[in-house]
């Protein structure tokens, strides 16, 4: 059997990484990684939008009765759903002519190909983990809707998972503004810390509470100045996967150096209980087909990924700004 050409052992090598490929963008980003823990790590069929069903109130048929009552059957109309468009995300594995000729033995081709797709791997989980922090207008409006736009500081207005959160009060997240909700801007940790208590009657209901806190550089080294040395208490698992963390309320908080898409004032309360990140079964780090240049002696094979962050609790989700 002849050794594959150098396309076929990128296509090979890429299909046998996809799901180490898909596990390391998730694996470095400490959300997706609480994500994980919470069952969140999900696929879709296919479609023109991923659909999160969604409950916006109680079942008003519900209630107490004695004996022979009857009990009442209206219709109760409250699940939803919230609709997501997905994004497409493609890396290209370029080899000319010359370099397919000049690596043409065995162990050559091995190495050239290895380079490449590892290059290509790590541009992907680096474009998602950026992203994941934005609103999802780069790129003409290309890019996966992130946390920007799933949780924003203005939480009465604009359309999110098709739906307006200006008409509808379930689909409103929950934010903390230190100049606007509190006595104003923290100046010292124990002023934040008293803060983000204030904030987290909002975010609980019962055992339901944030995951994790995702803060910006500044707002963590605030909240670790407030800290005595007896409440320095860091989350095992995402400390295991190499991320700066210390805890608050029982809650990892997290300087995540990919953050970018993080306000320098700003954390995230994520309840990712109600939060998916969803890839097409049919695109989930796959290789494409190959594509030969018209005019060009070179030979490309992508990386391919399609998908989304979803949501289905808005109003569990928080963001604090110490601003």
């Amino acid at each position: 059997m002849a050794f594959p050409n150098l396309s076929d052992l990128a296509a090979t090598t890429i299909e046998f990484r996809s799901k180490d490929i898909a596990d390391n963008v998730t694996n470095h980003n400490a959300a997706l990684l609480a994500m994980k823990k919470s069952g969140g790590i999900a696929s879709f069929d296919g479609g023109t939008f991923i659909n999160e069903n969604l409950s916006f109130a109680e079942n008003g048929n519900g209630g107490s009765y004695s004996g022979y009552d009857v009990l009442p059957t209206a219709p109760s109309d409250v699940i939803s759903a919230a609709q997501y468009t997905f994004s497409q995300y493609a890396v290209p594995v370029v080899f000319s002519g010359r370099e397919t000729l000049i690596n043409s033995g065995k162990e050559a081709v091995i190495d050239l190909v290895e380079a490449r797709v590892k290059v290509a791997e790590s541009t992907m989980s680096n474009l998602l983990n950026r992203h994941f922090y934005l609103d999802g207008t780069g790129n003409s409006g290309k890019n996966i809707t992130g946390l920007a736009a799933a949780i924003p500081l203005a939480n009465t207005a604009g359309v999110y998972g098709g739906i307006d959160r200006a008409n509808y009060a379930f689909w409103r997240n929950q934010k903390y503004q230190a100049s606007v909700d509190g006595a104003g801007v923290a100046t010292t940790g124990a002023e934040l810390i008293a803060q983000w208590n204030l904030f987290m009657t909002k975010l609980t209901r019962g055992t339901d509470k944030p995951k994790i806190i995702l803060a910006s550089p500044e707002v963590f080294s605030l909240y670790e100045s407030g800290l005595q040395n007896m409440q320095r208490i860091t989350d095992t698992t995402l400390g295991a996967a190499g991320f700066t963390t210390l805890t608050f309320q029982g809650i990892p908080v997290v300087f995540d150096t990919a953050v970018s898409g993080i306000g320098a004032n700003a954390a995230y309360f994520l309840n990712t209980d109600y939060m998916k990140w969803r890839s097409h079964k049919d695109r989930n780090m796959i290789a494409l087909e190959d594509k030969s240049a018209v005019n060009q002696d070179s030979t490309v094979k992508t990386l391919a990924w399609a998908g989304n962050l979803t949501m289905s609790g808005a109003k569990f989700q928080g963001v604090y700004s110490n601003s």
